[in-house]
């Protein structure tokens, strides 16, 4: 028996990726019978329950998505990390399928998905991107409230504005529409620094280990230097000193990337401007002797100073 589906049916298969739910094959006309005489004869394939592909084959994530959002029932979209993977936030795909659904709705368990519950889906639900998901912003704000570390909040927030994604601010005033955030003081804090300029967090711990606490200058984040006809992007430049403060989180580096890093430190050095190279254990493990040399290049620029101590521990000698 062939079947010729019907054109509406036909459209709403094409825009979801191969994918119908039965109540939508029977909303446009189809049959319960005809509906089960497809998915006997194998002409459909169930990938949920209640929730088909019209097509013979594995699946597409695409497709593997929309009969999770179609499993979890109306109003459902993706978010946390599956909405991430969406967004290009990751590059790695999630395991589980992260839904939300309003909170006044109850789904039973299903195996691959989690489900979540918002008050406020409707604000949080993006107006027009399918499959539906969350807004980037509330995406990301998801993904920090659910951390168990600031660390991993604050890598959520940085990939999203370096990817160009969104924009500290807009994930401030997203902030603001919610009654609970979780490291809400410490986030707020860190997208100012991003919005600054900060990439990652050694940048962001550079400035609240290093160059904060013991009063250095405030350095310009991802200043643009041009020369050579070329233009170049450095992590923090003390534009007033000629120095520059590199930060590599990168323990090693292949050959080619190596000497493209020492090529780049001399094209800096060429233009008059010196450069101090730090790593995780310089910033982390021991960041007063790490702004006591950074600080003793700035006074022999003529930085009048002083090096401040960041507290009764702190490795800088005191000031007579």
């Amino acid at each position: 028996m062939r079947i010729v589906l019907p054109r509406g049916c036909q459209e709403m298969v094409a825009i979801q990726c191969g994918v119908i739910s039965r109540k939508q094959a029977l909303g446009f006309g189809l049959s319960a019978d005809t509906v089960d005489w497809l998915i006997r004869s194998e002409r459909w394939r169930t990938l949920q329950r209640g929730v088909y592909s019209v097509f013979t084959g594995d699946p597409s994530r695409e497709a593997v998505l929309w009969a999770a959002v179609h499993r979890a029932g109306p109003d459902a979209v993706l978010s946390h990390q599956t909405a991430a993977e969406l967004f290009r936030v990751t590059d790695a795909q999630s395991s589980l399928i992260h839904i939300t659904i309003p909170v006044g709705r109850h789904v039973a368990a299903i195996p691959g998905l989690v489900i979540h519950r918002s008050a406020r889906l409707a604000q949080a639900r993006h107006p027009a991107l399918l499959p539906p998901r969350t807004r980037i912003e509330e995406t990301v704000l998801d993904l920090a409230h659910q951390a168990l570390t600031f660390d991993t909040a604050f890598n959520a927030a940085c990939a999203a504005c370096q990817r160009g994604l969104t924009t500290a601010d807009r994930l401030v005033g997203a902030m603001g529409g919610r009654k609970k955030m979780r490291w809400r003081a410490e986030l707020a804090e860190a997208l100012a620094e991003i919005g600054a300029g900060a990439h990652s967090m050694l940048e962001y711990r550079y400035v609240h280990r290093v160059e904060r606490p013991h009063g250095l200058p405030r350095a310009v984040r991802q200043a643009r230097l041009s020369g050579d006809g070329r233009a170049r992007f450095l992590d923090n430049l003390y534009d007033d000193y000629q120095l520059c403060v590199e930060l590599d989180g990168k323990q090693a580096h292949p050959d080619h990337l190596r000497w493209q890093d020492i090529r780049r430190a001399n094209a800096v050095i060429a233009m008059g401007v010196t450069t101090l190279r730090y790593g995780w254990t310089d910033v982390n493990g021991t960041p007063c002797q790490t702004a006591a040399q950074i600080a003793a290049v700035l006074a022999s620029r003529d930085w009048p100073g002083p090096l401040r101590r960041c507290g009764p521990a702190c490795r800088v000698p005191r000031v007579p």
